[in-house]
């Protein structure tokens, strides 16, 4: 599933042939995604202007004058600039076509994604109202965290992974980031002390940051804007790495699920 980095990275790709660019036409030739494509956003998009392509959490937002699309890549979508010479394939289900000749087009086997209108304020939207900060921002410090789980019973990881918490950081990264910040997934979040939060926030910005500079992980299905992989496979120290041995100390990582996903662990690195 595409996670922060990956959209971020889909972002940084078709931004340059979004912004400042007219949009001639919406061209939907599968509506039918995780909620149905308002029959009207064709004609609310035509001829608008694109001012910027914004991300908040794992939302894309076009930004117009008159309002703002959002889309959301779902468990497999993907966006990615082709020519009018590239014919749709199967599960290519709509298009962006803008005045200057360029084709923003959305893939998506399962379906799972979204093309919405979220209106002129995408932050009273229902989708992203109850959002947490962006763990990129400066909101989101050690103490911020640590205050939003004081008597939580919920385990860190299922904690870190509650949007309204933070916006945004996927189970690849959850994983990831307690592993580098040496916390077991399972711990209460409400039983862990300030300073270890801290360095928790710190390896949650590290693992986002670097993944976003490998262009996201590719696991499966995702691709960048340019149609690209991503490369932060090759780093990943945990995530779908069960039984072999840890980077660090050689201890086989255990594999377990909590809240239905997998979760990876170092036994001897992680307390």
């Amino acid at each position: 599933m595409p996670e922060l980095p990956e959209v971020e990275t889909t972002r940084y790709g078709i931004a340059p042939a979004l912004e400042g660019q007219k949009i001639t036409a919406l061209v939907i030739r599968e509506p039918r995604l995780r909620w149905p494509i308002p029959k009207d956003l064709p004609e609310k998009l035509q001829g608008q202007i694109v001012n910027s392509v914004k991300r908040r959490a794992k939302y894309l937002l076009l930004e117009t004058q008159s309002g703002s699309a959002m889309i959301h890549l779902g468990m497999s979508g993907s966006m990615r600039i082709v020519s009018t010479q590239d014919a749709p394939e199967k599960h290519d289900h709509f298009d962006i076509v803008t005045a200057a000749g360029d084709i923003i087009r959305y893939n998506d086997p399962r379906r799972f994604g979204s093309l919405l209108w979220a209106g002129l304020n995408p932050d009273t939207h229902a989708l992203l109202r109850k959002l947490g900060p962006e763990p990129l921002e400066e909101g989101f410090t050690g103490v911020y965290l640590w205050e939003s789980s004081r008597s939580r019973r919920i385990s860190i990881k299922q904690h870190i992974m509650n949007s309204k918490v933070v916006a945004g950081v996927g189970n690849i990264y959850a994983n990831e980031a307690l592993f580098m910040a040496g916390i077991h997934p399972a711990r209460q979040a409400g039983r862990i002390a300030l300073p270890r939060m801290e360095n928790l926030s710190k390896e949650i910005k590290t693992v986002l940051t670097a993944a976003i500079k490998q262009g996201g992980t590719t696991l499966r299905d995702y691709r960048g804007g340019d149609g690209k992989p991503g490369y932060f496979k090759q780093e990943l120290r945990v995530y779908e790495r069960g039984n072999q041995p840890c980077k660090t100390c050689g201890t086989p990582i255990k594999q377990i699920v909590q809240g239905q996903r997998a979760t990876y662990y170092c036994k001897h690195c992680q307390r």
